[in-house]
Protein backbone atom coordinates (compact mmCIF):
# COMPACT_ATOMS: atom_id res chain seq x y z
CA UNK A 1 0.00 0.00 0.00
CA UNK A 2 3.08 2.56 0.71
CA UNK A 3 4.57 2.00 -2.31
CA UNK A 4 1.38 2.34 -4.33
CA UNK A 5 1.10 5.75 -2.40
CA UNK A 6 4.42 6.50 -3.08
CA UNK A 7 4.54 5.65 -6.62
CA UNK A 8 1.20 7.65 -7.18
CA UNK A 9 2.22 10.62 -5.18
CA UNK A 10 5.57 10.80 -8.12
CA UNK A 11 3.42 10.09 -11.11
CA UNK A 12 1.50 12.85 -9.97
CA UNK A 13 4.53 15.37 -9.65
CA UNK A 14 5.71 14.19 -12.35
CA UNK A 15 2.50 14.93 -14.61
CA UNK A 16 2.36 18.22 -12.66
CA UNK A 17 5.96 19.21 -14.08
CA UNK A 18 5.42 17.66 -17.31
CA UNK A 19 5.69 20.92 -19.37
CA UNK A 20 9.18 21.49 -17.88
CA UNK A 21 8.26 25.03 -16.18
CA UNK A 22 6.23 26.44 -13.31
CA UNK A 23 3.66 28.26 -13.86
CA UNK A 24 4.45 31.79 -15.09
CA UNK A 25 3.97 34.10 -11.74
CA UNK A 26 2.02 37.20 -13.53
CA UNK A 27 1.73 39.66 -10.53
CA UNK A 28 3.06 42.90 -11.52
CA UNK A 29 7.38 43.10 -10.60
CA UNK A 30 8.40 45.78 -8.33
CA UNK A 31 11.70 46.52 -8.87
CA UNK A 32 13.50 47.87 -5.74
CA UNK A 33 17.26 47.96 -4.41
CA UNK A 34 18.40 44.81 -2.48
CA UNK A 35 18.82 46.85 1.27
CA UNK A 36 15.00 47.58 0.16
CA UNK A 37 13.80 43.81 -0.89
CA UNK A 38 15.31 43.09 2.48
CA UNK A 39 13.90 45.43 4.80
CA UNK A 40 10.07 44.48 2.59
CA UNK A 41 10.95 41.06 3.46
CA UNK A 42 11.85 41.42 7.24
CA UNK A 43 8.73 43.48 7.59
CA UNK A 44 5.96 40.98 5.89
CA UNK A 45 7.61 38.47 8.14
CA UNK A 46 7.01 40.76 10.78
CA UNK A 47 3.59 40.73 9.71
CA UNK A 48 2.61 37.20 9.85
CA UNK A 49 4.26 36.68 13.27
CA UNK A 50 2.13 39.64 14.69
CA UNK A 51 -0.79 37.45 12.76
CA UNK A 52 0.02 34.79 14.72
CA UNK A 53 0.06 36.48 17.73
CA UNK A 54 -2.75 38.26 17.55
CA UNK A 55 -4.77 34.73 16.54
CA UNK A 56 -3.32 33.57 19.88
CA UNK A 57 -4.43 36.24 21.91
CA UNK A 58 -7.85 35.61 20.35
CA UNK A 59 -7.85 31.94 21.11
CA UNK A 60 -6.47 32.93 24.74
CA UNK A 61 -9.45 35.55 25.07
CA UNK A 62 -6.80 38.37 25.45
CA UNK A 63 -8.44 40.77 22.98
CA UNK A 64 -7.19 43.81 24.42
CA UNK A 65 -3.58 42.11 23.91
CA UNK A 66 -4.78 41.45 20.33
CA UNK A 67 -5.51 45.08 19.69
CA UNK A 68 -2.25 46.23 20.74
CA UNK A 69 -0.38 43.99 18.69
CA UNK A 70 -2.58 45.06 15.74
CA UNK A 71 -2.54 48.61 15.99
CA UNK A 72 1.80 48.80 16.95
CA UNK A 73 2.78 46.09 14.46
CA UNK A 74 0.33 46.10 11.73
CA UNK A 75 -2.04 49.57 12.43
CA UNK A 76 -1.41 53.14 11.25
CA UNK A 77 0.64 53.64 14.00
CA UNK A 78 3.71 51.39 12.85
CA UNK A 79 3.93 53.39 9.50
CA UNK A 80 7.18 54.88 11.13
CA UNK A 81 8.22 51.77 12.86
CA UNK A 82 8.26 50.21 8.96
CA UNK A 83 10.00 53.25 7.34
CA UNK A 84 6.90 53.58 5.13
CA UNK A 85 8.03 56.61 3.57
CA UNK A 86 11.07 55.17 2.47
CA UNK A 87 9.43 52.20 1.10
CA UNK A 88 6.71 54.22 -0.56
CA UNK A 89 8.97 55.55 -3.73
CA UNK A 90 9.64 52.38 -4.80
CA UNK A 91 6.06 51.00 -4.95
CA UNK A 92 3.32 51.68 -8.22
CA UNK A 93 0.46 53.79 -6.44
CA UNK A 94 -1.57 50.98 -6.20
CA UNK A 95 0.56 48.73 -4.17
CA UNK A 96 0.93 51.88 -2.09
CA UNK A 97 -2.89 52.24 -2.13
CA UNK A 98 -3.00 47.77 -1.36
CA UNK A 99 -0.75 48.68 1.81
CA UNK A 100 -2.52 51.46 3.61
CA UNK A 101 -5.85 49.73 3.02
CA UNK A 102 -3.94 47.28 5.23
CA UNK A 103 -2.70 49.46 7.37
CA UNK A 104 -6.38 51.07 8.03
CA UNK A 105 -7.82 47.28 8.30
CA UNK A 106 -5.19 46.67 11.05
CA UNK A 107 -6.60 49.67 12.90
CA UNK A 108 -9.86 49.30 12.58
CA UNK A 109 -9.58 45.08 13.90
CA UNK A 110 -7.70 47.19 17.08
CA UNK A 111 -10.85 49.25 17.69
CA UNK A 112 -12.92 45.87 17.46
CA UNK A 113 -11.13 44.17 19.38
CA UNK A 114 -10.47 46.93 22.97
CA UNK A 115 -14.63 46.55 22.29
CA UNK A 116 -14.67 43.20 22.30
CA UNK A 117 -12.67 42.96 25.34
CA UNK A 118 -15.09 45.46 26.97
CA UNK A 119 -18.74 44.02 25.55
CA UNK A 120 -17.78 40.16 24.87
CA UNK A 121 -21.08 39.51 23.27
CA UNK A 122 -21.87 37.58 20.73
CA UNK A 123 -22.05 40.48 18.26
CA UNK A 124 -18.86 41.93 18.93
CA UNK A 125 -16.83 38.72 18.32
CA UNK A 126 -18.68 38.69 14.79
CA UNK A 127 -17.48 42.39 13.87
CA UNK A 128 -14.08 41.02 15.15
CA UNK A 129 -13.87 38.17 12.93
CA UNK A 130 -15.37 40.40 10.24
CA UNK A 131 -12.36 42.68 10.81
CA UNK A 132 -9.65 40.01 11.29
CA UNK A 133 -11.07 39.08 8.02
CA UNK A 134 -10.85 42.21 5.96
CA UNK A 135 -7.28 42.83 7.24
CA UNK A 136 -6.17 39.40 5.95
CA UNK A 137 -7.95 40.40 2.87
CA UNK A 138 -6.17 43.09 2.64
CA UNK A 139 -2.72 41.21 2.82
CA UNK A 140 -3.96 38.88 -0.19
CA UNK A 141 -4.85 41.64 -2.31
CA UNK A 142 -1.40 43.06 -2.09
CA UNK A 143 0.73 39.54 -2.11
CA UNK A 144 -1.72 38.14 -5.12
CA UNK A 145 -0.95 41.42 -7.38
CA UNK A 146 2.89 42.30 -6.71
CA UNK A 147 6.46 40.75 -6.26
CA UNK A 148 9.80 42.44 -5.77
CA UNK A 149 12.99 41.76 -7.23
Amino acid sequence: MRNALTLGVAAFALLATANGSRAEDDRQLVEMPEMMQQHMLTNMRDHLKALEEILADISAEKYDDAANVAEERLGMSSLERHHASHMAPYMPKPMQDAGIAFHRAASRFAIVAKNVDVERSYDAMKQLNASLSDMIVACNVCHASYRIH
